[in-house]
């Protein structure tokens, strides 16, 4: 039996195991900085919606009740400045690393076939061109890429890990040369609610997409906005012929979301304050920690969106990582993202403010 796992690159957090094991014996215990995930609590709405619909003996569809349906079109069309959606142009997900991981698979993609994504990117972009045995390539403007066998564009606006956010003239731009070239564009907007020093906009707005939908999606997550990495809910948006494909795919896979999370998503996204709560504590974190990083004597580049700073000391990724873990905090090595990012640092402003105010204070040392 051949080993799938031998097309993929190392587990790039195993190699962080070891740094992560110096910051723990730290005499107040770790800052963990690197991962980036919530710990703040779900909303209360959110909860008492799961609890709710816990009585939920049958099996939920793939596609979803009417009722999620609705409030995803709903959502995009609000926040997203999306026009005329339909339940069609809509198809929740098991959260978004799933759908990353296996879209060029389940898109039929494989030997001879390009799946491109942005030099620096999430890893799980080349993850999922491998598990296809398609080839993953890099780029830095799109619309420079050979079209030549290219049948996947991933975009990542706003950024993980640089929190870059395109313009809209930029989305437009490469909105406009995948269609010319046949290429099916994907943009992963999950951090589209985290804008800071820029407003991010969606392939899905008018003004980039010219109010068609045609080759073109825009996935989404509840992870970051409303603290439910745990419950695993993400969604698509965008052309309706490739998310019926999708559809039709992931029935027979079974890729369903539990009913009380369908229900609690619903709930989410019709909520407006629980985000704007969640938005003031990571600005506050935010602010002390990029404060603290310069008064340190980092560089922060890009960093106007997202949930991470992208941090540099002009040194080695992993000499910075070294010498933060004998201090107690670890952070996510640049090159875990693409060698492009090996002189870099990811710090997230995910953690507690108590344990923020710790690497403030570390970092001051």
């Amino acid at each position: 039996m051949g080993t799938v796992s031998s097309r993929l690159p190392v587990f790039p957090w195993d190699r962080l195991e070891p740094y992560k094991a110096t910051a723990a014996a730290h005499a107040d215990g770790i800052v963990d900085l690197s991962v980036g995930t919530p710990v703040d609590p779900v909303p209360a709405l959110v909860q008492k919606a799961l609890t709710d619909a816990a009585d939920s003996p049958g099996y939920p569809t793939v596609w979803g009740t009417a009722a999620l349906r609705d409030a995803l079109t709903g959502w995009a069309e609000r926040r997203l400045g999306a026009t005329g959606l339909a339940h069609t142009n809509v198809l929740p997900v098991v959260g978004s690393k799933e759908l990353v991981a296996w879209l060029p698979t389940q898109l039929g993609l494989g030997a001879g076939d390009r799946v491109a994504h942005p030099r620096l990117a999430y890893p799980t972009y080349e993850v999922g061109a491998r598990l296809a045995g398609a080839e993953p390539v890099v780029y830095d403007d799109p619309w420079e890429l050979d079209p030549a066998g290219l049948k996947l564009l991933w975009l990542n606006s706003p950024s993980n890990p640089t929190g870059r956010v395109l313009s809209a003239d930029e989305l437009r731009r490469t909105v406009a040369w995948a269609r010319e070239h046949g290429v099916l564009l994907f943009s992963d907007e999950c951090y589209i609610e985290l804008g800071w020093e820029a407003d991010p906009v969606s392939v899905l707005h008018p003004d980039v997409c010219g109010g068609s939908y045609d080759g073109i999606v825009s996935v989404h997550s509840l992870s970051k906005r409303s603290n439910l990495a745990g419950y695993r809910a993400a969604f698509l948006a965008g052309d309706a012929a490739v998310l019926g494909e999708l559809l039709q795919i992931r029935k027979h896979g079974g890729m369903m979301i539990p009913a009380p999370v369908q229900a609690a998503t619903v709930a989410a996204l019709g909520d407006t304050e629980h985000v704007g709560e969640q938005r003031e504590r990571y600005a506050r974190r935010r602010i002390a920690l990029r404060e603290a990083l310069e008064a340190a004597g980092f560089r922060i580049e890009y960093s106007q969106a997202s949930l991470y700073l992208w941090a540099t000391r002009d040194e080695s990724c992993w000499d910075t990582v070294a010498d933060l873990a004998k201090r107690g905090v670890l952070v996510a090595p640049g090159d875990f993202y693409g060698t492009a990012g090996e002189r870099f640092v990811r710090v997230a402003f995910t953690a507690t403010d108590e344990r923020v105010d710790a690497a403030v204070r570390r970092l001051a040392q």
